[in-house]
């Protein structure tokens, strides 16, 4: 059990961190920062931490672990100023989404018996800011830890536990590597589907083209909906990677538009086909930057009130939706609702309960 633990920043992830420790009593004492106060007041009343710090060096004192929970270059900035405040053993992990950078300084401005573990969740949400944090929100999702030779192996099997036992799936690669990785299957795509919703929004009347923006479109993109700031920073702060593999994506996309052009159906269906059985091949049920959902088609009447009937009839039975979307729908015909729930029992429950009280309802 940490004895005393520092969150700096609790927001999504710092907040969800904080509920993820008390709710399993891996803390005796979670003290928190925070410059937005509706964080602070919200982990205070939902018990992600015990008290509240007024100052960096409040905060940390006496602290067995520090975690820094701020965006990316943030907690660079934050780290430079953790130096001369930190007790000996003292144990710092941050939760940022690139590591050589912050990895780096740690090595050169920490003093001798204050140790860093660098850690990255791959969990996220939409939804920002500690209203959006939740205490499953690690659970079976990777959490990356990017140790180095110099890493002490005591703080780094410290921090591996902790996370563990809040239910992440810990990998250990090294900040270079982590980097590169992340690059290619998180940064990038966030990248690609802010410019694929810019794209749409530059096209002409793009308002009248914006209903047919469902299905491929709107789950492609949905990463772009998160928190902008964030991901300003993680651009800025692995923009090495980032640049050599937007030049990698260029060059894929020009080879296919070539193909295209010059209509090289064999060929083209070759790379469709390729690109296929590789994203078969990714399993769907780990979490990412955001949480796996676990959806429900639900076909309905076209009828007043149909959907708050069935809403209510979920949460009588303790199933909560996580999302809902109206696929489709003609007028006197009805239509199809996909649901989503934030774990499979409540998904399973929901088709039950819907069957039982005689809905059309399977699993997505």
């Amino acid at each position: 059990m940490v004895k005393r633990l520092a969150i700096i920043g609790v927001g999504l992830i710092g907040g969800s961190f904080g509920l993820a420790v008390n709710e399993r009593n891996l803390a005796k004492e979670v003290v928190g920062l925070d410059n937005d106060q509706r964080n602070i007041e919200l982990a205070l009343s939902s018990g992600a931490i015990h008290s509240k710090a007024s100052s960096l060096a409040e905060a940390v004192k006496d602290a067995e672990l520090v975690v820094l929970a701020t965006p990316v270059l943030a907690s660079e900035e934050i780290l430079s100023q953790l130096a001369s405040l930190l007790d000996e053993n003292t144990i710092v992990t941050d939760v940022g989404s690139t590591k050589e950078i912050i990895t780096s300084l740690a090595t050169k401005i920490l003093p001798s018996g204050v140790n860093f573990v660098g850690g990255h969740p791959m969990a996220g949400s939409e939804v920002t800011g500690m209203r959006g944090a939740h205490s499953y929100l690690f659970e079976n999702a990777y959490y990356l830890l990017t140790p180095t030779p110099e890493t002490d192996t005591t703080a780094l099997q410290k921090v591996r536990n902790l996370v563990e036992i809040m239910g992440a799936r810990v990998v250990e690669m090294t900040p270079e590597e982590h980097d590169q990785n992340v690059a290619v299957v998180s940064h990038l795509p966030h990248l690609l589907a802010s410019a694929l919703v810019n794209t749409l929004t530059d096209m002409p009347e793009y308002k009248k083209i914006i209903p047919l923006a469902a299905g491929g479109f709107r789950d492609t993109t949905r990463i772009a909906a998160g928190c902008s700031e964030m991901w300003r920073d993680i651009f800025r702060s692995n923009s090495v990677r980032i640049k050599e593999v937007i030049k990698s994506f260029r060059t894929v996309l020009d080879e296919y538009e070539q193909l295209i052009e010059e209509d090289h159906s064999a060929k083209l269906q070759q790379k469709l086909e390729e690109a296929r059985k590789t994203r078969l091949s990714i399993p769907n049920r780990s979490k990412g930057y955001l949480p796996q959902l676990y959806e429900v088609l639900l076909t309905v009447p076209d009828q007043p009130g149909i959907i708050a009937h069935f809403s209510n009839i979920l949460g009588q039975n303790g199933v909560n939706i996580t999302d809902l979307e109206i696929l489709r729908v003609r007028e006197g015909q009805g239509g199809t609702i996909r649901l989503a729930f934030a774990t499979e029992e409540e998904q399973k429950k929901a088709v039950k309960v819907l069957l039982r009280e005689g809905y059309q309802a399977h699993v997505k």
